[in-house]
């Protein structure tokens, strides 16, 4: 398994629009996003940069691997 990048929150956010994810709204420091057709919704902190270990899980909740989300 490949290591999770560090990121920032605009930087995972514009991946997982290249997925097809949508900014639905935010409130304080979380960004709420959905997608057609997929149960769950991403909450992605506004943080710099945004935990290795959150990130994972978003990846995860979005059925994705690590190595299809750095290859985007």
């Amino acid at each position: 398994m490949p290591p999770t990048p560090s990121l920032k929150a605009s930087e995972v956010v514009k991946t997982f629009q290249k997925f097809g994810w949508q900014i639905a709204r935010q409130r304080g420091s979380h960004i709420i996003m959905v997608k057609e057709g997929a149960i769950a919704s991403l909450s992605i902190p506004n943080h710099n940069p945004v935990a290795r270990g959150t990130l994972r899980s978003l990846i995860r909740c979005a059925n994705m691997s690590v190595s299809e989300f750095t290859s985007a």
